[in-house]
């Protein structure tokens, strides 16, 4: 090392001495921060938390803890130096500093008095603490100290809340199998979260016991116990889960780590200023609105996501109707069949292709070749009604025809739909199938509602954001976002495929069958658009106003058919008095009209311009100079030319619907 090596070292060495104990009474708080600077939560970090005397702790968690993350723990003074220097060569071949070699003792260190940025300056500054807590404190005084002090997931700091929230049991009841289920934890508080990544959580429980059992710290017969032992984990403490947005928090500390890279050690030392964009008072009708609606009496569960469209900020998120009995987040982690919410994205593609809100296909029950093996497709509509008769796009959107949504499908080229989708922002794989119009594959709320933005904006997709800067403790900025949106639909086409929601609403357009909104048409008090969805397991609700789009979704976890009829409305129910609710006292604002679309009054009978000679009729946007150019009053009173103009626009849809389905399954590129 050299003379002067030595002689520094020496240096140091009697600086950290001379200091003499470091002072162990600092803390630091994580603050979170509403859109409107409202506090919604403060985690508080060390005096704040619940401590408990070392000699109270299970053995388990101490042989744990010193398996995982320190072995030689009460043989260094505070430095692994075979680690340092094994990590100073990996961040040497890598140009980096990102392995780390930090013992107990340096964890401590970092978690009371510093802050976890990759520099230099902080590992010696580091090094100093690490140095006088080893020289002036006992080892098992640093031990306690640790266990007390770190973070645990879903507002646990310590073992002994750790212990109670997880296991409902004391600290110094825990047996094996739970301490080194704990002990993985603190590493990814919530990529390891046990509610919400349990295969992930026992799969490093596993690796920790192993450890365990390699360096002694338990024999073969209590390794193989602990192995064989069932975890089984508590619901929190209601008074440590009453907070504001609890799912919203969660999803804020995982984006933290895994769409922005901050560094998890970061969260867990604390001392962060988080800015998010939730909106308070949208975020409580919305709870509110969840738990009204969802009975208590049965496991039937729900999630429900508002985003503002023009800047993709998430104003309200609930993943569950109680987050104390289950914080998995259902708004973000569980991946559900969309139903009928998914056809505005093949209609927006339909009318790319050619169509208008009066194309005419035919409702009736049809089978549909499947092109790898014996059988067909045949889908049905609700109820099995149909209109057995000619009916215009958007006479199909308000009764949410399922017929004419796979001709439509089928009539566009295989990758139509499934393209339209993902350049409005939906990232979850797709089948390009016949089914897809009827929305098969699977996908998340969060990205289902984000999805609906570009119809509500005038056709920019835009990124969800959760938070809009993290600050440390002492004001600098770590981290601070910009609403990210780029145009992917034509304003026009994006306006009419609007347009052609709110017919949902209309009572004008009842005919055949009744309007999908009509049970919940009279709650609402602004322009709205929207689309209701159903599988035999799950029932939708996703719509719209200018200023905010409002996804619901309500189910069985797992997959249990669900009673429509006595269920079937609740997802409209909690969209409706939600949005109202939530924008509460904001001005109404209806869609502002782009240039190029005009509004047609169109006969509900005939699908042709509408005439007061006729029936009913309702009103409609198109592109300039598409709208049909023929009146009603052409097959007034005359069913013979009426038969054959529905004779000849049934044989020329056959004719095009084969042509397509032998273009389509000729290519072998897609199922049904």
């Amino acid at each position: 090392m050299g003379v002067l090596g030595t002689f520094g070292l020496l240096v140091i060495f009697g600086i950290a001495y001379a200091l003499g104990p470091p002072p162990m009474e600092e803390s630091q708080s994580t603050t979170l921060y509403s859109s409107d600077g409202e506090v919604i939560n403060e985690q508080h970090q060390g005096q704040e938390r619940e401590w408990t005397d070392l000699e109270d702790i299970s053995p388990h968690v101490v042989d744990a803890f010193i398996a995982v993350e320190d072995r030689k723990f009460f043989d260094h003074h505070g430095f692994d130096y075979t680690r340092i220097g094994a990590a100073v060569l990996n961040n040497i071949q890598s140009m980096s500093m990102s392995q780390g070699a930090s013992t107990i003792t340096q964890q401590y260190a970092r978690n009371l008095f510093l802050n976890h940025d990759k520099t230099w300056d902080r590992k010696i500054r580091e090094a100093l603490y690490a140095l006088r807590l080893e020289w002036h404190v006992p080892k098992e005084d640093i031990l306690e100290g640790y266990v007390n002090t770190i973070n645990f997931g879903h507002g646990a700091y310590g073992i002994e809340q750790a212990a109670q929230m997880y296991f409902d049991a004391s600290a110094s009841d825990l047996n094996a199998a739970q301490s080194a289920l704990l002990a993985g934890l603190p590493r990814g508080p919530s990529y390891y979260s046990p509610y919400v990544y349990p295969d992930r959580a026992e799969d490093r429980q596993q690796m920790i016991l192993d450890m365990m059992h390699e360096q002694g710290a338990l024999e073969t017969a209590e390794y193989e116990e602990a192995l064989d032992y069932t975890l089984t984990y508590e619901a929190a403490e209601e008074e440590e889960l009453e907070t504001t947005a609890p799912y919203f928090q969660d999803a804020v500390e995982r984006e933290l780590v895994d769409r922005y890279d901050l560094d998890p050690d970061v969260l867990e030392a604390g001392g962060l200023d988080i800015h998010t964009t939730i909106d308070p008072d949208m975020q409580e009708s919305t709870e509110r609105y969840v738990e009204a609606e969802l009975p208590s009496d049965d496991p039937l569960q729900g999630a429900a996501v508002s985003i503002d469209p023009r800047t993709g900020d998430v104003k309200a998120m609930v993943g569950g109707k109680n987050y104390s009995e289950s914080p998995f987040n259902r708004a973000v982690d569980a991946h559900r069949s969309p139903g009928s919410v998914f056809k505005p994205f093949l209609y927006y593609a339909a009318l790319e292709n050619g169509f208008t809100a009066a194309t005419p296909l035919k409702s009736e029950p049809t089978s549909f070749p499947n092109p790898h093996g014996d059988g067909s497709y045949e889908p049905g509509n609700f109820n099995e009604v149909y209109a057995d008769d000619f009916i215009t796009l958007a006479q199909a959107m308000a009764y949410s025809d399922n017929i004419y949504a796979v001709k439509t499908n089928v009539f566009q080229e295989p990758e139509a739909l499934v393209e339209t989708a993902e350049a409005a922002g939906i990232e979850s794989p797709l089948s390009a199938n016949l089914s897809l119009a009827l929305g098969t594959s699977e996908v998340n709320v969060l990205e289902l509602t984000k999805g609906y933005s570009p119809f509500a904006n005038g056709g920019e997709q835009v990124e969800h954001r959760l938070i809009e800067r993290v600050e440390d403790h002492e004001g600098n900025v770590l981290l601070e976002t910009e609403p990210e949106k780029q145009q992917v639909f034509e304003p026009e086409l994006a306006y009419i495929t609007t347009d052609l929601m709110k017919l949902m609403f209309d009572p004008s357009m009842n005919d055949y069958a009744a309007v999908t909104g009509h049970s919940i048409a009279h709650l609402l008090q602004r322009p709205a658009a929207g689309k209701s969805g159903s599988t035999p397991s799950d029932s939708w609700m996703v719509g719209f106003t200018p200023e905010l789009v409002t996804g619901v979704w309500i189910g069985y976890d797992d997959n249990t058919e669900l009673d429509h009829g006595e269920y079937g409305q609740i997802a409209k129910r909690i969209w409706v008095n939600a949005l109202e609710s939530g924008l509460d006292g904001h001005l109404k604002q209806d869609f502002s009209t782009p240039e190029g679309v005009e509004e047609v009054d169109i006969d509900l009978d005939t699908g042709l311009l509408a005439d007061d000679a006729c029936g009913p009729s309702y009103t409609v946007s198109f592109l300039e100079e598409t709208a049909p150019e023929e009146s009603c009053v052409t097959y007034l009173d005359d069913e013979e030319a009426e038969e054959e103009a529905h004779e000849e626009r049934k044989n020329k849809e056959s004719e095009k619907l084969m042509d397509k389905l032998k273009r389509w399954f000729g290519s072998d590129e897609s199922d049904v």
